[in-house]
């Protein structure tokens, strides 16, 4: 960004404060996470006033290629010391192919697979570690279901700071593998996610560790916000008619619906209606299963899925992904096990993008909406693919095989082509 187009520019160094997503009452901006008089959830407040929607796409567009060209409607602005790996900015993919294969017209998929540590997780991390930081916390840490232990070891050992990330003791080795190579130290809970990150909001009361998505997390979750900004961005500086999002805790959907409503609110982007649908798999499908029933609260359960960075049977922000949808006209649909093997492989063969679990689910509950009606073939759909496919080629153990075994003979091997 130049001298002169930052002076004429309206700036914003930093969230005005946190707000309350209940009652709406305001606190410093501070390591809170909740509201002292209805105990509801802080997320950082702006003062969407003070920005003008043209100025701001200016500064985007002149910002480094990465998610902190938003820095003007994030924590930790102008003049902060990030904890930055270039996360970010990744590719909107045009999916002709998965679109004739669905019968829609025009799909994209968000790649996050391209991401430094291969998942979105590496956006909300740089957020929460550049504000840990400027607070003061001694260390990094985390509860994680894989995804999340792999960005904040890799941001955590960029910034010079000890880590310590909590995951289940069944998780996907090769998650493991990458996080203690970071140089983090796992600590392996015997239980589910939601075992694990009730103990990490014990440690976090004990110790002066900065846990990014439990003492941190609302300014966590605010760099999920960039995955929208980015859609805008990149589609000419409108929204689509329709996203599907994958649901963990349920903070993803509600974000990027959040960036489309700053968006609009500054006058970034022109006001259209937009449907916003979340997907899960079936067995850990409490948010779908409370759109499914008409239920205002999310009823826990006990995660039982291939899909592990999505096995959160308790989600935070549940309650706000089902308004979310509800509101927008959306839907919350789940996928069998076998369908998530099955979005992961329609997914690459037909765009040559090799998702995880959790991209299986987002295309395979991408078709299940289209077969409902719910999606319309002449919608302009965003999918978003959330992590990359070799954290989780162990789902296909016993699936797939050679389709050749030969001798390395030219006549044996056009024998066996047929």
């Amino acid at each position: 960004m130049t001298t002169a187009m930052s002076g004429a520019m309206k700036s914003i160094t930093n969230p005005a404060a946190l707000q309350c997503r209940m009652c709406g009452a305001r606190y410093n901006v501070e390591p809170l996470t909740i509201c002292e008089e209805c105990f509801g959830p802080l997320e950082p407040s702006y003062d969407l006033d003070a920005i003008e929607g043209v100025d701001f796409r200016k500064q985007v567009e002149a910002g480094p290629a990465s998610l902190w060209r938003y820095e003007m409607l994030l924590p930790g602005g102008p003049g902060l010391d990030r904890v930055d790996l270039g996360a970010g900015f990744t590719p909107l993919r045009r999916a002709d192919r998965l679109a004739a294969a669905l019968g829609l017209k025009d799909v994209w998929i968000k790649d996050d697979s391209v991401n430094p540590s291969y998942s979105f997780k590496d956006r909300v991390v740089s957020v929460a570690a550049t504000m840990a930081r400027s607070f003061g916390f001694e260390a990094l840490s985390c509860a994680s279901t894989g995804n999340l232990a792999n960005a904040a070891a890799a941001h955590a050992a960029h910034a010079g700071m000890p880590c310590y990330v909590f995951v289940p003791d069944d998780l996907e080795r090769a998650k493991i593998l990458a996080t203690e190579t970071y140089g983090a130290k796992v600590v392996a809970v015997k239980g589910n996610y939601d075992d694990v990150n009730r103990l990490c909001a014990e440690v976090a009361d004990a110790l002066p560790w900065a846990f990014v998505n439990v003492n941190m997390r609302p300014y966590y979750a605010e760099g999920s916000k960039t995955l929208g900004f980015e859609v805008a961005e990149q589609l000419g500086w409108h929204v689509p008619d329709h996203v599907v999002v994958p649901i963990a805790s349920g903070a993803l959907l509600t974000k990027i619906h959040r960036a489309f409503q700053e968006l609009i609110a500054i006058g970034a982007i022109e006001e259209k209606p937009y449907r916003v649908s979340g997907a899960q798999p079936e067995g850990c499908r409490p948010v779908a299963q409370a759109f499914r029933d008409g239920a205002d609260e999310v009823t826990p359960v006990k995660p039982d899925t291939i899909a592990r960075s999505l096995a959160i049977g308790s989600p935070a922000d549940g309650y706000f992904a089902l308004q979310v949808a509800r509101e927008t006209g959306g839907a919350i649909e789940w996928c069998t096990e076998a369908e998530i093997l099955e979005g992961i492989r329609l997914l690459a063969s037909t765009e040559g993008v090799f998702t995880e679990t959790a991209g299986g689910v987002t295309i395979a509950n991408l078709k299940r909406l289209v077969d409902q009606g719910v999606i319309r073939p002449d919608e302009e759909v965003v999918a978003f693919v959330t992590g990359n496919g070799f954290k989780t080629v162990e789902a296909f153990e016993g699936t797939v095989e050679p389709s050749f075994h030969v001798a390395p003979d030219l006549d044996e091997f056009l024998a066996a082509l047929g």
